[in-house]
């Protein structure tokens, strides 16, 4: 009998295969970063085919560190960047463009002509959605009108869309030899092309942005025991394993941190920072700036949904302080410089790199260091990076209170940052709430491995999920309220100079 299940973890800077027992423990990984491509300012591009490639060694080299084969695995789930755009052609298997990343802004006419004659409010009520450059429905776009050959391909239906769930499925399940093109709600949510009630994709969404549907994959539970198939014995599994969840990797996350009951929230720490809280099986539209979406859907149980609060840039500005300005030599270095400062000095840094996304929703901001003086240091730049992780945090759980009437009394958190141990006190502090890491803090790939195992009975139900959390470490507030206004409120004031910086026709 198969001992464990495996997770594709496929994020925007890397990719890994992690193995899980049925105690939720991690028993192996191996992860594999990949090339950011920068073509021009605002543009981020992924290599498809180096994305597939890292998938494979991954894969591999975990099993193999496990000393593990395929038979040795109840179930495969992918967890994945949800909004990059991958477009290729189903002949040869080849892709037609670069993927298109979520953080990418090209597309910012497109969004914002859809907010001239009213097609953005079909899209916010019907995909859950404000019109953004976010979202892969308007990358779509700009690939069928910019890459010559690519609409006609659609058309006939050799070119094929995905995100790089899709994308990863389509060659782990033969690729040009029979893969299949099959997505999940939760990646299909994030297209502004699905209906969040049918759980299909709409006929008049499709429209707005000229997509021919032959080009789509086709939806699924995020966990199915019949769903998704199987990988092939050539691939890098070297044998056939079921594929039995996919999740987009917010989603997996709050699965990971077993935010199964509404009302129950988390927030992940990675490139960006992704909040969300479980609504159960109510659409709630909101009214602050957040999206509505699709948290999964378990076999044939109804689909339970999410308001989520999308951050673009958080633990990416931290790279940014490595690899564009040089000041420190790896992200772990970040909490010892911002150690050396007890405050920030006065300096705010809201990194809109990539405009602003929840719940302010510009993509004419553009990123901005503030109230600098020949008093700060490199340190308190690496501090007010820390804080500017921190403050849009409490910018969307603000909203989120809003929009639910619910207060939040403890954050549950997750992701690579939260090992920085500083930065989540601070997170705590700006709050007023504590804030906990379980044990397992990598929960985007646990998530998966969860939606996978209880589709082949690996897991009994969501109650054995719940029990194999574990608190790790919790930090509670220090700052008063007096302090915790102030530094609020400075920080809107560095949000407000980032705005109209960049003219969107």
């Amino acid at each position: 009998m198969a001992e464990f299940v495996g997770a594709v973890d496929q994020g925007t800077t890397s990719t890994r295969f992690m193995i899980f027992d049925h105690d939720g423990a991690e028993v192996a990984r191996h992860q594999l970063e990949h090339e950011q491509v920068l073509p021009r300012a605002g543009w981020v591009e992924h290599n498809p085919v180096e994305i597939w490639e890292r998938t494979s060694s991954v894969v591999q080299t975990a099993l193999g560190k496990a000393g593990l084969c395929a038979d040795d695995l109840a179930g495969v789930g992918i967890t994945n960047q949800r909004e990059t755009t991958v477009i290729w052609d189903r002949r040869t298997g080849r892709p037609l463009h670069n993927a298109i990343v979520w953080q990418d802004t090209r597309t910012d006419r497109i969004a914002t002509a859809l907010d001239r004659d009213g097609r953005g409010d079909v899209i916010r009520h019907r995909a859950g959605l404000p019109p953004a450059t976010y979202f892969a429905g308007g990358k779509i776009q700009w690939i069928l009108e910019n890459v010559p050959g690519v609409r006609e391909a659609a058309e006939r239906g050799d070119a094929l869309f995905g995100t790089t769930d899709t994308w990863l499925l389509w060659n782990l399940t033969g690729g040009r030899d029979g893969g299949l093109h099959l997505t999940d709600v939760t990646n299909a949510s994030r297209t502004m092309l699905m209906d969040l009630e049918t759980l299909d994709w709409d006929e008049e969404l499709l429209g707005f942005f000229g997509v021919p549907r032959a080009m789509l994959p086709e939806i699924r539970p995020s966990s199915s025991a019949e769903a998704y198939g199987a990988t092939r014995a050539s691939g890098p599994f070297a044998g056939e394993v079921p594929i039995t969840g996919i999740l987009g990797d917010q989603q997996a996350a709050t699965v990971g941190q077993v935010c199964f009951a509404p009302g129950e929230a988390k927030n992940t720490y990675g490139t960006g920072n992704f909040m969300l809280l479980n609504t159960g099986t109510e659409i709630v539209r909101s009214q602050a700036g957040l999206i509505t979406t699709p948290a999964y859907q378990l076999g044939d149980e109804p689909c339970v949904y999410a308001l989520e609060g999308s951050i673009a840039v958080t633990g990416s500005a931290v790279q940014w302080l490595r690899d564009q300005l040089g000041i420190i030599a790896g992200a772990a270095d970040s909490e010892h410089l911002a150690s050396q400062v007890e405050d920030n000095g006065g300096v705010y840094f809201v990194p809109a790199f990539s405009g602003l996304f929840a719940p302010y929703w510009r993509s004419d901001a553009r990123g901005a260091i503030v109230g600098l003086s020949r008093f700060n240091t490199n340190a308190h730049v690496a501090r007010a990076t820390l804080e500017a992780i921190c403050y849009q945090s409490k910018d969307v759980v603000d909203a989120m209170e809003q929009d639910s009437g619910v207060r939040l009394e403890v954050l549950r958190v997750d992701g690579g940052v939260t090992a920085n141990e500083l930065c989540m006190q601070i997170q705590a502090d700006v709050l007023g709430v504590p804030v906990s890491r379980p044990e397992v803090a990598e929960t985007t790939a646990l998530g998966a491995a969860y939606a996978a195992g209880l589709a082949v009975g690996f897991w009994k139900d969501t109650d054995e999920l719940r029990a194999n959390w574990h608190e790790s470490r919790r930090w509670e507030p220090t700052w008063d309220d007096a302090q915790r206004a102030e530094g609020h409120a400075g920080w809107r004031k560095a949000v407000d100079r980032t705005l109209g910086w960049v003219d969107v026709d």
